[in-house]
């Protein structure tokens, strides 16, 4: 048969049977999605042992500290994640997937509120954020005019709280070396304070507003070091300060009523521990300026499927790519 002929027959037998057309998402010459729809076994686990998690704050909160409020906001915010959790498990792994993220986008923050009444739920804080992680969140760009009112209030709020833990170190300071009586305990006395309505407060806004900036622009949560690195240094400080921080205040606080009692080691320790916290602050803010070390593997492998996404679509239709483990 001429070439000719059979040239003529393929195209038609190709009008009549069309090649399927390239998945939304999809890489061309290949099946894995941009996007992956599946949900890993440790994600589960890992869903499954914060509902155990929460249980055990549950059975704890009516008899923690004395402040009723945050008492029962924190029953009420651990019931409603424990329930949205199974719903999230039992759902499926695309469609319990939005739950999980807003869930633990939540708790990885309010979980510095609860642990007031409650010192186990800092450890919920690195589960949460564990979870949302492997999650692999997607959200849409911020517009320039949203990006600077976000970042506005995260450097006003950052540099608020590097002010609260200098302060603070000084404090220690001078009750570590004061003489009197009055001045020694009057600083502690002031400390907590400070460490109630100033620190909190601003390290709760920092890290909402850092997450926010974060997800919402194009240096993503894990996408560079100097963001990961950050994002360690704000959640860390927490951490120790609830277990570590505060419980050397109240015992200085309580110790230094009686007029004959010193400091002694205890001053010291909680010397140290604001000042290292106020040395990680400074540290946190000169990787804001500088951005160092360029990008981690999954914000390169989060490059690489954004541009094979592009070269599979492009009319520019494709859905975000998620950042994040893969």
């Amino acid at each position: 048969m001429p070439s000719e002929i059979r040239s003529g027959i393929a195209g038609a037998s190709g009008a009549r049977n069309p090649a399927p057309p390239t998945a939304r998402g999809a890489v061309p010459g290949g099946n894995r999605p941009t996007v992956p729809g599946g949900t890993s076994p440790a994600l589960v686990w890992l869903q499954w042992l914060f509902v155990g998690f929460a249980g055990v704050n549950l059975i704890l909160l009516p008899s923690g500290s004395d402040v009723l409020p945050l008492r029962v906001t924190a029953l009420v915010g651990y019931s409603t994640a424990v329930v949205l959790s199974v719903v999230a498990v039992l759902r499926g792994p695309e469609r319990g997937r939005r739950i999980t993220i807003v869930v633990h986008l939540t708790m990885a923050v309010l979980q510095f509120v609860f642990s007031i009444p409650v010192t186990l739920a800092l450890l919920g804080i690195p589960l949460s954020v564990t979870i949302l992680a492997l999650s692999r969140p997607r959200f849409p760009r911020m517009s320039t005019r949203t990006r600077k009112v976000w970042l506005v209030l995260h450097v006003g709020v950052s540099a608020g709280w590097l002010g609260v833990a200098f302060t603070m170190t000084v404090l220690a300071i001078t009750a570590l070396n004061a003489d009197s009586h009055p001045v020694r305990h009057g600083a502690y006395e002031l400390l907590h304070v400070v460490d109630l309505a100033a620190a909190i407060p601003s390290m709760f806004l920092s890290i909402i507003t850092g997450l926010v900036l974060s997800l919402g622009t194009r240096w993503g949560l894990v996408r560079h070091w100097w963001v990961l690195t950050k994002f360690v240094i704000s959640v860390s400080i927490p951490l120790v300060a609830g277990t570590v921080e505060s419980a050397l205040a109240d015992e200085l606080a309580l110790r230094t009523v009686d007029p004959a009692a010193t400091p002694g080691g205890t001053g010291v320790a909680l010397t140290v521990c604001l000042a290292g916290f106020t040395v990680a602050l400074w540290a946190a803010t000169i990787l804001s300026v500088v951005k160092p070390w360029g990008r981690t593997r999954w914000g390169r492998a989060a490059d690489a499927r954004e541009r094979e996404a592009r070269r599979g679509d492009p009319g520019g239709t494709s859905e975000p790519v998620a950042v994040g483990p893969a």
